[in-house]
């Protein structure tokens, strides 16, 4: 088990830690629903460490990011992230990650810690291209400042606008006293704030710091647990729940970073599929009647036959209702369908909605 550069803090303020993705991690502190309406209302702190980060340099830094994601890599500028996942060659997904164009011909790959020895494998096996790759994951820590009075909150630590950089763009700049940290303005929750990519060595003056500018905004650190329920009310997918190595981005709803203007792996199986139309689409529902849906629950129609599976679901801690992901027929996939969950032999009624659930 891998701890993060953090863990012994976490661990002196009373967290609950248990083990996730290989690391020792904080699921809980004061307890889930209290962590979320931080976030939603103020400012919240996430150790997010154990996140994967490569480096890709040289000449075909991007030409090898083009041909191993699903999105159009060459629209980046400098300063500027995307979301993207890496397809399979059987039409699923390896993992979803986020790319930055740190410099010309240099680029930052952020992926999902479970599957950081697997990305390194997948893009390394299509590497024939001369690109220089570096995987810094052992080397940083990444803090995930989320909430809507982050800004306000973190601007006394830099000499920058926090304000200015607009969602998914990011700047290299001073931050707590050390220079060229990266503060992105990306996030899991839809609450806003900041991601902040910094060395080991340097993340626990910067969290000491964080708490201190924090302090009168009413900060807090938040579990994972609670950044499920943040991220769901959001619809934002989780490798492993809602996307994985059988589901292809177009059933999940990825068909927006999946462009077809450039040739990637698996790009023509996909094209087809986009053109033929999907038999399974991941839909958002809402619970019609006090219930809590969970991952693997059988979604089912009004005559009781299976229909789908649920892939994510929790009780919405901002609607307080059964809120929940999951993959149905294309025919029962239409906004306003009635579905129903099927929990422990009750066919319980749900009703597919639009996302994201949470509407501030």
């Amino acid at each position: 088990m891998k701890n993060t550069a953090l863990t012994h803090i976490h661990e002196g303020l009373g967290a609950k830690m248990l083990p996730f993705a290989g690391y020792n991690m904080p699921i809980l502190y004061e307890g889930v629903n209290a962590e979320h309406e931080t976030v939603r209302n103020a400012v919240g702190v996430f150790d997010v460490s154990h996140m994967g980060e490569f480096i890709l340099s040289g000449p075909n830094a991007l030409a090898l990011i083009q041909k191993v994601t699903s999105n159009d890599a060459s629209t980046l500028t400098i300063g500027r992230a995307q979301y993207s996942c890496l397809p399979n060659n059987d039409g699923g997904i390896v993992d979803d990650l986020i790319i930055y164009k740190m410099k010309e011909e240099q680029y930052l790959l952020v992926v999902n810690a479970s599957n950081i020895d697997k990305d390194w494998d997948w893009i390394s096996a299509h590497n024939d291209l001369g690109v220089e790759m570096k995987n810094l994951s052992d080397d940083y820590s990444l803090l995930a400042i989320q909430g809507p009075k982050a800004v306000e909150a973190m601007q006394s630590l830099s000499s920058i606008d926090l304000s200015a950089i607009a969602y998914y763009h990011f700047e290299v700049a001073d931050f707590a006293g050390f220079p060229n940290v990266i503060i992105s303005a990306t996030g899991y929750t839809g609450s806003g704030g900041f991601e902040i990519y910094c060395k080991n060595d340097q993340v626990e003056t910067i969290w000491n710091k964080v708490f201190e500018a924090g302090a009168a905004y009413g900060i807090k650190p938040i579990g994972l647990a609670a950044r499920d329920t943040l991220r769901l009310e959001m619809g934002f997918c989780l490798y492993g729940n809602d996307i994985n190595d059988t589901t292809s981005p177009l059933e999940a709803g990825l068909g927006w970073i999946t462009k077809f203007n450039k040739e990637f792996t698996n790009s023509d199986n996909l094209k087809k599929q986009k053109e033929q139309g999907v038999t399974k689409k991941l839909v958002a529902f809402e619970m019609q009647e006090r219930a809590v849906p969970r991952h693997d629950y059988e979604i089912v129609d009004s005559s009781g036959a299976i229909i789908g599976i649920v892939t994510s679901g929790t009780m919405s801690p901002s609607m307080n209702k059964g809120i929940g992901l999951g993959y149905v027929t294309t025919t029962n996939s239409a906004v306003d369908s009635d579905i129903y969950i099927r929990i422990r032999k009750n066919d319980v009624p749900a009703k597919v909605v639009k996302l994201p659930f949470y509407k501030k």
